[in-house]
């Protein structure tokens, strides 16, 4: 399987690219970025631990490098400033998005090539694909899957639990109006509400965490990279393995929980052909109409760009 990385050369898309090498899935990977000289020198690095990680043939170059490719990821985009939310990021980041797209448009890529959105604000941007007729089962977006990991491990350690046994979601925007299911969180098949040391309280000071975690990770680094690399990870993998798992990821809604034509996350079965279908667990009545708020706000935002 060849992978494609749009922005590979910045922090988030080398990041994916490293945690996609040590997976040891992806066989062939290709950083495409604006910085020529730094794709290349990501992709000589990358290259120096195949002694370690096994075989990848890892290159760089323009658009045209990107042909053949089973799976585009587009990290490539503007930063959140410190007090910029992510949908403020909207119109800074739809023009360089479209003439991603638009380069894209002349690369002759694998049948059936799917788009993985990275870039934020991530569900505008999918919905934004969709309109330049990239078709909705193979145009995904990261959503809350960045979310819902962040929820997992902070809850984790919280409560002193393994986070691979937490099971706890996300979903919706992933900005402001996101969404934390608590009705249906467990820790090792245990309801979360019947865990020692988990309160209401705990809960809504966890997610308040999550929610500013972005802007912490700007004021702190200049951006997340490490934890969405795992993410962008999985989702390929499990495309990769036609493994039909269930994550939390934005895809274009056609009626669950009375959503209709908005991208946003739901739990999304993923596989060779990329989105399957959308789960739709019994939820409770605020969860379901938070939701739905959630998807208000994602419509109001899509009806003020050009």
């Amino acid at each position: 399987m060849k992978v494609t990385i749009v922005g590979g050369a910045g922090k988030v898309g080398a990041a994916a690219a490293f945690a996609l090498q040590t997976g040891g899935i992806v066989r062939e990977l290709c950083l495409v970025d604006v910085m020529e000289q730094a794709a290349q020198g990501e992709a000589l690095d990358l290259r120096h631990g195949a002694a370690l990680c096994g075989p990848l043939d890892v290159g760089a170059g323009g658009y045209d490098a990107a042909a053949g490719s089973d799976i585009i990821v587009v990290t490539a985009g503007l930063r959140r400033q410190p007090d910029e939310s992510r949908l403020q990021l909207t119109n800074r980041n739809v023009s360089l998005f479209r003439q991603i797209l638009g380069q894209l448009s002349g690369v002759t890529l694998a049948d059936g090539a799917i788009l993985l959105v990275v870039a934020n604000p991530v569900d505008i941007l999918t919905r934004i694909a969709l309109d330049t007729g990239w078709p909705p089962p193979r145009t995904i977006g990261t959503g809350t899957f960045l979310d819902t990991i962040r929820l997992r491990s902070l809850l984790s350690a919280r409560l002193g639990c393994d986070p691979t046994a937490m099971d706890a979601l996300i979903l919706g925007e992933h900005g402001d109006s996101m969404v934390p299911i608590w009705s249906r969180a467990q820790v090792g098949g245990v309801a979360l509400a019947s865990c020692p040391g988990f309160s209401d309280a705990l809960g809504r000071e966890v997610f308040a965490e999550v929610k500013a975690a972005g802007a912490e990770m700007i004021r702190l680094k200049s951006g997340a990279a490490y934890a969405i690399g795992l993410c962008v990870r999985d989702v390929v993998h499990a495309i990769a393995r036609d493994a039909r798992r269930p994550l939390p990821l934005s895809t274009l809604q056609a009626g669950a929980y009375g959503i209709d034509g908005t991208c946003l996350s739901l739990p999304t079965v993923i596989g060779r052909a990329g989105a399957l279908g959308v789960l739709e667990p019994a939820l409770a009545a605020e969860e379901v109409a938070a939701l739905q708020a959630s998807a208000q706000v994602l419509r109001e935002t899509m009806a003020g760009i050009a």
